[in-house]
């Protein structure tokens, strides 16, 4: 086994298991807000120079309206927003109605009470994969008792479906759920992806008997991220005791994903593609906090769609707040580093 797999296989338990809460350190925008990436926020100089502005704590939110009918809205301007902060007016910097790439973590539940299902997780996951956009990139974290990334053919991401496949069937169903340890994981392997729009699915059958971590740790750090959280929650009417689905509800309502709880005649790969299209039919706003101060702190959002043209209410989602990350600054000198 290669070193850059017994890596990524490595076993994330107890104490050994360090969180790094990603840093909110992005590029910002200069002027009229437009879509978001390094080399739009970079400008020329006359003598051949660039110069970058760069800000910290940009919130970038993903925002989906949609009409009466559950139908999503598009064609919405800039004009038609207005984003609060713990109540204050927010000056957009970033927006974006496209299908926007995205960088997906599929946390895929291998316990012992998944031996049945796996097999329509995996159908189901594969058709996320062909309902997503092209470019984007997936990881898929299996977890049981121990949680591990796969690697896809050498590669940390990927959009091959075949590779997608191999990474599902890499671990047998056995022993029993650490859930949070596997969405913490999951978390902290976004920072590496290459997109700044960043969403986590969750598939599983119950809540978490096997974790070292504790919900309220998991989701502190879920609200340091940028990532939307969605959960496909396959309950099992016959073996609730360790089932908590509310608190699956809660991190994806929070995050402005969703979770799904699959009724008859529903299947893994049709709500799949419903997260994979909602995912493709969103708006993307962005702005610098005003208040630079608390972090932290939790920062209560609200998006308002102002739409005179559109008749009915219109239902706006998005992340329910965040709190900044506190920024680590290195201390090592010249000739010393941390290891």
């Amino acid at each position: 086994m290669s070193f850059a797999r017994k890596y990524f296989r490595k076993h994330r338990r107890g104490g050994g298991h360090v969180v790094l809460a990603p840093m909110l350190l992005f590029f910002a925008i200069a002027g009229a807000p437009r879509s978001f990436s390094p080399e739009r926020a970079s400008a020329s100089r006359p003598n051949g120079q660039t110069t970058i502005a760069v800000t910290a704590n940009l919130v970038l939110l993903p925002v989906r309206v949609t009409d009466a009918r559950g139908t999503f809205v598009s064609g919405l301007t800039l004009q038609n927003f207005r984003v609060y902060e713990d109540g204050q007016l927010q000056t957009l910097s970033v927006f974006e109605e496209e299908d926007t790439p995205v960088t997906v973590g599929l946390i895929v539940d291998h316990s012992r009470s998944m031996g049945s299902k796996l097999s329509d997780v995996v159908v189901g996951v594969l058709a996320f994969a062909h309902s997503s956009n092209p470019h984007d990139e997936m990881f898929v974290v299996d977890f049981n008792d121990d949680v591990s990334v796969e690697l896809m053919n050498g590669k940390a991401f990927s959009s091959d479906p075949a590779e997608l496949d191999e990474a599902l069937t890499a671990v047998s169903a056995r022993g029993r759920t650490a859930l949070y340890d596997a969405v913490s994981e999951g978390l902290q392997h976004l920072q590496y992806g290459h997109l700044e729009k960043k969403a986590l699915v969750i598939i599983s059958d119950g809540g978490d008997n096997a974790s070292h971590l504790k919900y309220a740790q998991v989701l502190a750090q879920a609200r340091q991220s940028q990532a939307a959280i969605y959960a496909i929650v396959l309950v099992d009417p016959n073996d609730g005791e360790e089932e908590n689905p509310e608190l699956l509800k809660r991190i994806c309502k929070d995050t402005g994903g969703i979770a799904y709880f699959p009724g008859a005649g529903e299947t893994v790969a049709t709500v799949s593609g419903e997260i994979a299209r909602d995912l493709r039919q969103q708006y993307t706003l962005g702005y610098a906090p005003q208040n630079m101060g608390r972090a932290g702190t939790f920062r209560k959002v609200e998006v308002r769609v102002i739409a005179p043209g559109h008749h009915g209410k219109l239902v706006v989602r998005t992340r329910q707040g965040y709190s900044p990350a506190v920024e680590k600054r290195s201390t090592a000198q010249s000739g010393t580093g941390a290891r």
